[in-house]
């Protein structure tokens, strides 16, 4: 039988949080507004809102807008960075081009996908694209220029072939870049979606975040915002953490 990890360390998530929701509660009830519930009240909100559905579905929808978004920047993006860190011509030549696209707001790019394209999921899509693909293209451009080349030059001297070499060469050397890229970008995505779906969008949770907005429901806007949290860091702990720790096994 597995015996119970009593480490100190194991606890300081559950410590920090509880520390965190005991300082909030407190923080309420010193205030007594309504613009400051106490977790309790948000909770109750949280409860309602799931048993009625309103949530769901528009996490729901939110959720299908982050992950069409995320495959395309993390497709797009990763293939770019590879091909800019291998050809060094290609890279300075487009380097001006990742310096624009990265200092350009992320607002002023929804702005013009949505007067460019209209109020569409293609537009709302395409400006959340447009902000993540530079910042995957840069991780993944120093991934690659952080190969070793020792390791190639044993592929080659092998014959491993093109596959082989992207197999069991290059991917486990640019899977820590990758898990890099997708934990900033899954971070950056649902922020940007979020103004993409206030400013042009009729559902989704910027949608509703707006209305509970403008409703001064303080208690909606937490119980929404801890609904998505809670989606991410579920996928941090069972998708990301695994496949992080995968992603390091070559190097022992």
């Amino acid at each position: 039988m597995a015996s119970l990890d009593m480490r100190p360390e194991r606890w300081y998530p559950f410590a920090a949080l509880a520390l965190l929701l005991a300082s909030w509660h407190a923080a309420a009830l010193w205030a007594t507004s309504p613009l400051l519930p106490t977790p309790v009240q948000v909770l109750k909100v949280f409860i309602v809102e799931v048993a009625e559905g309103g949530l769901l579905y528009h996490l729901g929808i939110t959720m299908a807008r982050l992950a069409v978004s995320f495959v395309l920047a993390m497709t797009l993006g990763g293939a770019l960075g590879v091909m800019l860190g291998r050809y060094r011509a290609l890279d300075r030549f487009f380097d001006i081009w990742l310096m624009l696209f990265l200092n350009i707001p992320a607002l002023v790019t929804i702005i013009l996908c949505y007067v460019w394209l209209g109020l569409s999921e293609a537009a709302a899509i395409t400006a959340v694209v447009i902000n993540k693909v530079p910042s995957v293209v840069v991780t993944l451009r120093e991934g690659t220029r952080a190969l070793d080349t020792d390791l190639l030059e044993m592929a080659r001297a092998y014959r491993f072939g093109s596959w082989k070499t992207l197999r069991h060469v290059i991917w486990p050397q640019l899977l820590p870049y990758m898990m890099a890229a997708s934990r900033t970008g899954l971070a950056l995505i649902w922020k940007i979606i979020l103004v993409v779906e206030l400013l042009g969008r009729s559902n989704g949770m910027g949608y509703q975040l707006q209305l509970f907005f403008q409703m001064f429901d303080v208690s909606a806007i937490l119980a929404y915002t801890f609904a998505f949290v809670i989606v991410v860091q579920t996928v941090e702990s069972f998708v990301f953490k695994p496949l992080d720790l995968r992603s390091r096994r070559w190097r022992r």
